[in-house]
C-alpha cells in the first residue's frame, strides 16, 4: 500500500485528482471561518460550551465547528445527508422511487435532482428554525447572542445558511466527479478531523496541569489504536456465501460452471444507525433548553447516564436491522442468482435461497449491531470514568475510518487501472513487432 501511494504522485491524472480534492477541502475549511452577520461570536461560543449534549452540539460536530461560529456553512452537509437518507428510506413505501433506484444511471440522476431540491427546502426550514432559536437563546453570562433580532435578521440568516449549504453540497459533488473518493463523506470527515488539534491541545493541557497522568495518556492512546484497528478489521469483514453457476452450452461454447461467492458485510448499515439513534436522543435535551417544564426529565437522557446508554444501544440495534432490511433485499438477490443460473450448494433456488440469505444476514447483523454499539458507547465510558477528552470515538471514529478505507480503495483502483492499461499498451507494441 505504501508503495502504491508513492506511485500515486507519478500518475498525472491521479495527482490532479488528489490536488483538486485537497483544494476543495481547503475552500470548505475557509468558509467555515466566515461568520454570518448579526451574531455575537463570544456569547454563542459560551452557549455551545454549555450545550455539548444537545442537538446543537450534535450538528456542530458534523459541521466541523461551523455552527459554533455560526458561519456561512453553519448547516454544513447535514441537510443533503438528511434528504438522501429520507429518500433512501421512502423507496420502501414508494414504488416510483424504488423504480428510479433500479433504472441505473438515469434513475440516479433523477434521485440526485430530487435530493438537491430537498436540500434547498430543508435548509430554508432549518435556517429559519435556527435563526428563531438564536433570538431566544440567552448566553450563560447573560445577554442575547443576536445583536438586532427581527425579521431582517431571520431573512438574512436563512438566505446565508441556505446558500452555504447548497455551496457545500456542490463542493462535495465536485470532489466526487473530479477528485478522489466520495465528496460528501470527505466533507464530513474534514469537519471531524479539523477538531483533532484542539482535542490534542486539551489533552496536553490536562497532562501539564496534572489532571491526567502520563500512564493514563498512554492507556488512552493504546485503546484508541486498538479500537481503530478493530473498526478497520470489522468494516472490511465479510461473510462469503459460496455460489455455483450451472454450465450452459451455447453452440460450441460452454458458459458458466464457475464458483463464486456472495459477500455479506458484517456492518451493512454503516454509520446510519448511530446517527439516527443520536439524533433521536438529543431532542429531549434540546427541548429542555427552551422548555423549563422538561428540565426534570433532562437528567434521565443525559449522555453518560445508564438510561441513556441502554436506550442508545437499543436504538442502534433496531436501526441496524431496519436499515439493512431497507437497503438489502434477499428476494431480489435470490431472483438475480436464479436468473443468471447461480445457486447456493445445498439450497434450492428461489424462495429457499432468499430465506437462507435472510437467515445468514440476520445473524451477522446482530454481530455488527453489537460491534457498532460497543464502539459508540466506549468513548462515553472513558469520558465518564477517566474524565478525558476522548475525541475520536463513536460515530466520528466510524465515519473517519470508513471514509478513509473507501478513499484508499479508490486510489488503489486508479493505480491498478493505470498498471492494467500500461500492460496492454506494451502487449500491443510487442505484437506489432512480432507481426
Amino acid at each position: 500500500m505504501l508503495e502504491g501511494f508513492s506511485n500515486a504522485s507519478r500518475i498525472p491524472e491521479l495527482r490532479r485528482r488528489l490536488l483538486f480534492t485537497a483544494l476543495v477541502l481547503a475552500v470548505y475549511r475557509v468558509g467555515v471561518a466566515v461568520p454570518t452577520p448579526g451574531i455575537d461570536g463570544q456569547a454563542l461560543a459560551a452557549f455551545f460550551d454549555a450545550a455539548a449534549g444537545t442537538l446543537f452540539g450534535w450538528v456542530n460536530l458534523f459541521s466541523g465547528g461551523a455552527l459554533e461560529r455560526f458561519s456561512v456553512f453553519a448547516l454544513g452537509i447535514m441537510p443533503y445527508i438528511s434528504v438522501a437518507i429520507i429518500l433512501d428510506l421512502l423507496k420502501v413505501a414508494s414504488p416510483y422511487l424504488d423504480e428510479l433506484y433500479k433504472e441505473g444511471e438515469a434513475g440516479r440522476r433523477k434521485i440526485t435532482q430530487y435530493t438537491r431540491y430537498g436540500t434547498v427546502g430543508l435548509s430554508i426550514i432549518q435556517g429559519f428554525m435556527i435563526a428563531y432559536s438564536l433570538e431566544k437563546i440567552q448566553a450563560p453570562g447573560g445577554g442575547s447572542v443576536v445583536y438586532n433580532p427581527g425579521w431582517s435578521f431571520r431573512i438574512i440568516t436563512v438566505l446565508t445558511v441556505t446558500a452555504g449549504a447548497v455551496f457545500v453540497m456542490w463542493l462535495g459533488e465536485q470532489i466526487t466527479e473530479r477528485g478522489i473518493g466520495n465528496g460528501i463523506s470527505l466533507v464530513i470527515m474534514a469537519g471531524i478531523v479539523a477538531r483533532l488539534p484542539s482535542a490534542i491541545g486539551t489533552t496536553v493541557q490536562f497532562v501539564r496541569e496534572g489532571e491526567m497522568s502520563v500512564f493514563l495518556l498512554v492507556f488512552i492512546i493504546a485503546v484508541a489504536a486498538l479500537v481503530t484497528a478493530g473498526i478497520v478489521y470489522l468494516e472490511t469483514a465479510q461473510r462469503r456465501i459460496p455460489v455455483q453457476y450451472a454450465r450452459r452450452v451455447v453452440g460450441r461454447r460452454v458458459y458458466g460452471g464457475q464458483t463464486s461467492h456472495l459477500p455479506l458485510k458484517i456492518n451493512t448499515s454503516g454509520v446510519i444507525p448511530p446517527i439516527f439513534a443520536s439524533s433521536i436522543l438529543v431532542f429531549p435535551a434540546t427541548l429542555a433548553t427552551f422548555v423549563p417544564a422538561l428540565k426534570k426529565y433532562e437528567s434521565i437522557l443525559t449522555p453518560g447516564g445508564i438510561y441513556y446508554d441502554l436506550i442508545y444501544v437499543a436504538l442502534i440495534v433496531f436501526f441496524c436491522y431496519f436499515y439493512t432490511a431497507v437497503t438489502f433485499n434477499p428476494v431480489d438477490v435470490a431472483d438475480n442468482l436464479k436468473k443468471y443460473g447461480g445457486f447456493i450448494p445445498g439450497i434450492r433456488p428461489g424462495r429457499y435461497t432468499a430465506e437462507y440469505i435472510d437467515r445468514v444476514l440476520s445473524r451477522i447483523t446482530l454481530g455488527g449491531a453489537i460491534y457498532v454499539s460497543a464502539v459508540c458507547v466506549l468513548p462515553t465510558i472513558l469520558i465518564q470514568r477517566f474524565n478525558v477528552p476522548f475525541y475520536f470515538g463513536g460515530t466520528a471514529l466510524l465515519i473517519v475510518v470508513g471514509v478513509a478505507l473507501d478513499t484508499i480503495a479508490q486510489i488503489e483502483t486508479h493505480l491498478l487501472t493505470r498498471n492494467y492499461e500500461g500492460f496492454m499498451k506494451r502487449g500491443r507494441v510487442k505484437s506489432r513487432k512480432g507481426g
